[in-house]
């Protein structure tokens, strides 16, 4: 059973690298299409997004820990 996780791991290594580049792949032509200004300001939307997506799952997290009474120090 030692070659279970090697076999499983690396076939998980081999389908996210090659959705990776089909992703990548998309939306490299999809931007062909847009104009550049119209990609960059999407794009920054998106950035934008997902700080504060970050930002609020951290808020979150950090806050219930110190609402449950989790030591969170080192």
């Amino acid at each position: 059973m030692d070659w279970v996780p090697i076999v499983f791991g690396t076939f998980k290594g081999v389908a996210l690298c090659i959705a990776m580049f089909f992703a990548v792949k998309w939306h490299y032509d999809q931007g062909e299409k847009l104009e550049r200004r119209a990609a960059l300001i999407s794009g920054a939307k998106i950035t934008a997004v997902f700080l504060l997506a970050v930002a609020t799952v951290s808020l979150i997290a950090f806050g219930l820990s110190w609402k449950l009474g989790l030591d969170l120090s080192y």
